[in-house]
């Protein structure tokens, strides 16, 4: 059995799937609260030929939950999460989690996304605040005041342990399983007037996109020399015939 050309096959579809992500990633460089999604290789044996045979298998894709970097605005609806927690929307099919904590609110009071939708708190409820009574100041715990009054807190929530995330939108993700509400704010903390940027590396992202696209011509290079060596063979054994 001809086992080079399915594994080097198996190798270019690997690497095709790893540049779609970095080109993704790159793309995103600049979009706040973006989560980088890596993929992860492994190689399977085969025992169908006499001998075993590996191949690069079709690859687990994962979202990078890394921090990014802050940057102060100064804006007080700007939030950001320090640590390992998400702030929570009301999305059009349910509730999404994100890092992008940049705010603004409705002519009715209500605490939206920077696309129209509702931020909650952490029993999942949309925020509201008095259109009419200034300034809100929000606590590292996520509380919101307005002219001395405590009005809400903005909800923060972990990511499960092994949970699975899919992306829902630039900045957003959707657990596998239910998302935990953070209660205690020692390693969790919200910051005012900051967001956080992307946690793409985008030099690092270059230098895996050129690496990756040396691999895949090596691969298409590869197939290329079997197939004339195939053909050759072939044409070797016919005029023997």
């Amino acid at each position: 059995m001809q086992t080079s050309l399915p594994v080097a096959l198996s190798a270019q579809l690997a690497t095709e799937k790893r540049l779609e992500t970095i080109a993704n990633n790159i793309a995103n460089a600049r979009t706040v609260g973006f989560r980088a999604e890596e993929v992860k290789f492994e190689t399977y044996l085969s025992r169908a030929d006499a001998q075993p045979v590996a191949f690069v298998s079709k690859g687990e894709q994962y979202i990078s939950t890394r921090a990014g970097e802050m940057t102060q605005t100064g804006n007080g609806f700007d939030l950001a999460v320090s640590g390992n927690g998400f702030f929570a929307v009301q999305g059009p099919k349910g509730t999404v989690y994100t890092r992008d904590g940049r705010m603004q609110m409705d002519a009715e009071g209500t605490l939206r996304s920077v696309s129209g939708d509702p931020i909650l708190d952490v029993g999942n409820a949309p925020l509201q605040v008095d259109p009419t009574a200034g300034p809100i100041t929000v606590a590292r715990d996520g509380m919101i005041t307005q002219n001395g009054r405590q009005i809400g807190a903005v909800g923060l929530f972990e990511m499960p342990a092994g949970a699975d995330l899919t992306r829902a939108g630039p900045s957003a993700v959707v657990p596998d399983r239910a998302a935990i509400p953070i209660v205690e704010f020692t390693d969790v903390q919200v910051m005012q007037g900051f967001v956080e940027g992307s946690n793409v590396n985008p030099i690092l992202e270059m230098t895996r996109l050129i690496e990756v696209q040396r691999a895949f011509e090596s691969a298409a290079n590869f197939l290329t020399q079997s197939e004339q060596s195939l053909d050759r063979a072939v044409e070797v054994l016919g005029s023997k015939s």
